[in-house]
C-alpha cells in the first residue's frame, strides 16, 4: 500500500469531488493521505476532511512561506493556537519560498524558526517548502543544532549536495511528480541514496505526473510516482511502496 504524504485535498480545487478523488485512491493502492497547512484559512476544511476520514488521513499545522505577510503574528498564533488544542502528526507545511517574492525574506525565516521550536516542544517532525532556498533554509536549520529536529524536504527539487544536506541532518527527501519531467533533474541522482530516506506525495492538485502534467492532480497517481521510483532504482513497485510507507510510518508515527 502507498501513502501519500502531501495531499491539498481540501483545496477548492476538489470542491466538486472531492469524495470521489479519495475513492480513486482507495482503488489505486493509496492506503493514507497526510495534509498540510497553508493558513488559517484552510484549518476548517482541513479538519472537516479528517472529521468524514478519521482513519485515513492525518493532518499537519503549519504556517505556509507564501502565505507569511503583514499578518504574520495573527497567522502564527493561529498556528500555536491549533497546535495546543489538536492532535497533528507534523508541523507544516513550513520554510522559505523565495522564487515568487522576496519581500518577506525575513519574516519567512523568523516564522519558520518559530515554527521548528514549537514542533522541538511538541516532539513533531517538520515540513518543509523550500523553493530558491536552500541556502537560508539549511541556515535555520543547521542553527539549531538538536538532535530531535527531523522532517521532510517536500517535493524536493535540489542538487544532488542539496540532498545529502538534507540527509545529514537527519531529514527525509519528498518525492513527487517532479521525479517524471523531463527537465526535473532529481531523476539523474536520486538513486544515488538511500530509499530508506525517501517518502512519496503528490503535493496535488498541483504538480501532476507524467502523463497528466499540467491537469489537477490527485493522490490516485501516487502509483505512477512509485513505478517511476522503481525504475531509477532497478525494484518493483511494491517494494518501493513498503519501503516508502514504512519510513512514512516511522516519521509521522502513525498506527
Amino acid at each position: 500500500m502507498l501513502i501519500d504524504t502531501h495531499t491539498h485535498i481540501y483545496a477548492d480545487a476538489f470542491d466538486e469531488d472531492r469524495g470521489e478523488a479519495i475513492a480513486r485512491a482507495i482503488a489505486a493502492g493509496v492506503s493514507h493521505l497526510i495534509l498540510p497547512a497553508i493558513d488559517s484559512k484552510t484549518t476548517a476544511i482541513m479538519h472537516e476532511v479528517k472529521r468524514n476520514y478519521p482513519e485515513y488521513v492525518s493532518l499537519m499545522m503549519g504556517l505556509h512561506p507564501t502565505h507569511v505577510g503583514l499578518n504574520v503574528e495573527e497567522e502564527l498564533a493561529h498556528v500555536k493556537e491549533q497546535l495546543d488544542a489538536h492532535s497533528f502528526v507534523a508541523v507544516g507545511e513550513i520554510g522559505m519560498d523565495l522564487y515568487w517574492d522576496k519581500t518577506y525574506q525575513r519574516q519567512q525565516q523568523d516564522a519558520f524558526a518559530r515554527q521548528i521550536d514549537w514542533a522541538l516542544a511538541a516532539d513533531l517532525p517538520i515540513v518543509i517548502h523550500c523553493r530558491d532556498a536552500f541556502t537560508p533554509v539549511f541556515d535555520v536549520l543547521e542553527g539549531f543544532n538538536d538532535p530531535r529536529l527531523r522532517g521532510v524536504f517536500h517535493c524536493f527539487t535540489g542538487t544532488k549536495a542539496d540532498a545529502q544536506r538534507a540527509l545529514d541532518l537527519n531529514f527525509y527527501l519528498g518525492i513527487g511528480g517532479v521525479i517524471t519531467f523531463k527537465n526535473g533533474k532529481i531523476d539523474q541522482f536520486l538513486a544515488d541514496f538511500p530509499i530508506e530516506k525517501m517518502l512519496l506525495e503528490t503535493d496535488s492538485p498541483y504538480l501532476a505526473p507524467t502523463p497528466y502534467r499540467g491537469k489537477r492532480n490527485e493522490s490516485a497517481y501516487l502509483s505512477i510516482i512509485a513505478k517511476k521510483m522503481a525504475e531509477l532504482f532497478g525494484t518493483t513497485t511494491a517494494e518501493v511502496a513498503r519501503i516508502t510507507s514504512k519510513n512514512a510510518q516511522q516519521l509521522f508515527d502513525l498506527s
